[in-house]
């Protein structure tokens, strides 16, 4: 039942805009699941559907793929909207972030996992980036530099 569920579910969003529950838990009764919202909200953790925007500039649920190329985009975004400037001192890359964002920007960056990083430490604005070397540092500034001036 819950897998014929959750395939169910995927068809559906694929096929549909869906943006809430609520809209979900309409499609699914109509193709014949009595759910309720607890159940889809449990199927959305377990199938780790996301939101994404739609192309009417709306969110929406997506299946999240493994596909390493939109997780990069993902963490590119976060570290895009988060990037203010960054500052070299030896092997240790400072960056600062607008307010609140260092912890999201540090976790893109960690998952992005780029070979020059060591570690992160993030404060509210700023994260403190242990790189190997002088010039992992450089080379890590200009992949940096890349990712969010595109």
């Amino acid at each position: 039942m819950k897998k014929n569920r959750q395939t169910a579910i995927a068809e559906i969003i694929e096929k549909n805009n869906v943006e809430t529950q609520e809209e979900l838990a309409g499609y699914l009764k109509k193709a014949g699941f009595s759910v309720t919202q607890a159940t889809v909200s449990r199927d959305i953790r377990d199938m780790k559907l996301t939101k994404v925007l739609g192309e009417n500039g709306r969110q929406r649920y997506a299946i999240l793929k493994h596909d390493t190329e939109f997780i990069g985009d993902k963490y590119t975004r976060v570290l895009r909207d988060g990037f203010v400037s960054m500052d070299m001192a030896q092997n240790i890359l400072v960056v600062k972030t607008i307010s609140g964002m260092a912890m999201a920007v540090a976790a893109a960056l960690d998952a992005l996992k780029l070979p020059e990083i060591v570690g992160c430490i993030a404060g509210d604005d700023t994260i403190m980036i242990a790189v190997r070397t002088v010039s992992d540092t450089r080379l890590l500034m200009d992949k940096l530099r890349g990712m969010v001036e595109k």
